[in-house]
């Protein structure tokens, strides 16, 4: 083992298995897409530098390269991995997820580049972008076709995923028309019809996975009525979103506070659990606080007319939620498919304890003074938090697996 951790590292290791390469690829683009928004957060403030003029708005970027380029590199990278485990079927090989990585890869890094004066790349890193996507999609879509069973879980990630396809459509529907009505929808689909869904299904599926994993007589619980009625949930949060009917969004973001409450509930362990295991339950904790967020603010809406607390609502699910979760769930798999214990550790739960400190300090932002300056500081946290991560699961990727196996 000792001679597998001092290894060189082997750039052709990343083609070995799905998650190797996307999440290596998902590790880079974080750092790039964080790197690029605290830049433009800062300057925006105190005008270090004289940047060039977006033809397109920097939040509405930013939201776009997090939701379809940045969080979906890990998001193909495990279930690229996956479907082929739940449903028994044979694992894919470097040529059905090498073309996913390198449109994800290649597709942000236009889209970057393109925020500093060279617009023409833009529509290029977004062709690059749909066809990883695309690519992505129709293999999983192949599995599922021949799943000699119905793998609930599987058909609710492929459904968030054609979500996120319809998402990119519209993209393309603003870059030609220019009407900010296509772009409000692609970002709205890219929460609550894409990346929601798709992480409330793989924590319905593998939080109590886990846990029966990490602790002798843990009983595992999975109902599947309430993954179906989350779906139901989610998608009339996305349509009253997209109607502009803020004030109706308490009838469905309190039930949804309450149902992952319980879920919550339910799957945490009465006995001590491991740290690995228990930033996955912290990280999960993180939705119903959102949901609640959410449906206070709508409730305040119908009583003041005032829209109190911004975005603050979206952040705890973005970097609480979404944040946390990534770090947990991508150490969990980082470790137990590179061949080293299932431990947390000091880098990562460095990450996972800065990202709940930047989640506070971006949602305690929205009511605070001087608010782009709270932002910068976010934003540099937030890149404090995943660079070491980021790194040293870079360096995993790049060198054979610590019990000597494949993969």
């Amino acid at each position: 083992m000792d001679a597998q951790e001092n290894a060189l590292p082997d750039i052709r290791l990343l083609a070995a298995a799905p998650h190797r390469l996307m999440f290596f690829i998902g590790a880079g683009n974080v750092l790039l897409a964080m790197a690029w928004w605290t830049f433009w957060l800062i300057n925006s403030r105190w005008m270090f530098f004289d940047a060039p003029q977006l033809a397109i708005p920097a939040g509405w970027m930013h939201a776009l390269i997090m939701q379809y380029q940045v969080l979906p590199s890990f998001i193909f990278g495990f279930l690229l991995t996956v479907f082929p485990r739940w449903m028994g079927l044979p694992a894919f090989s470097r040529w059905h997820y090498v073309p996913v990585g390198f449109g994800l890869l290649a597709g942000q890094a236009l889209t970057l580049v393109s925020l500093f004066g060279f617009e023409h790349l833009l529509f290029l890193g977004w062709l690059l972008t749909f066809a990883g996507w695309l690519t992505g999609v129709v293999y999983l879509a192949m599995l599922l076709w021949h799943d000699p069973n119905t793998t609930w879980h599987a058909i609710s990630a492929f459904a968030a995923l054609l979500l996120g396809l319809t998402g990119i459509g519209l993209v393309f529907a603003y870059l030609f028309s220019r009407d900010p009505h296509w772009m409000f929808a692609a970002i709205k689909f890219g929460g609550f019809g894409l990346l929601l869904p798709v992480y409330f299904t793989v924590c319905h599926r593998m939080l109590p996975f886990f846990a029966g994993a990490a602790l002798p007589g843990y009983r595992a619980f999975r109902p599947m009525w309430a993954l179906g009625t989350f779906w139901l949930l989610a998608l009339a949060h996305l349509g009253l979103e997209l109607a502009h009917v803020y004030a109706g969004l308490w009838w469905v973001d309190l039930p949804l506070a309450a149902l992952s409450a319980w879920l919550l509930w339910r799957w945490w362990p009465r006995q001590r659990m491991p740290a690995l295991l228990a930033v996955l339950m912290l990280g999960f904790a993180w939705l119903p606080v959102a949901a609640l967020l959410y449906g206070l603010q709508s409730l305040w809406l119908v009583n003041t007319g005032e829209f109190l607390l911004g975005r603050a609502p979206a952040h705890a699910l973005f970097i609480g939620f979404f944040g946390s979760l990534l770090v947990a769930m991508v150490t969990r798999v980082t470790q137990g498919h590179s061949g080293r214990p299932l431990q947390l550790g000091g880098v990562a739960a460095f990450a996972f304890i800065a990202i709940q400190l930047t989640a506070v300090m971006r949602i305690g932002a929205e009511l605070a003074p001087d608010i782009l300056a709270w932002h910068g500081a976010a934003g540099m946290l937030w890149l404090l938090a995943f660079t070491p991560w980021a790194l040293r699961s870079a360096w995993i990727y790049l060198t054979p697996r610590a019990d000597g196996q494949a993969g």
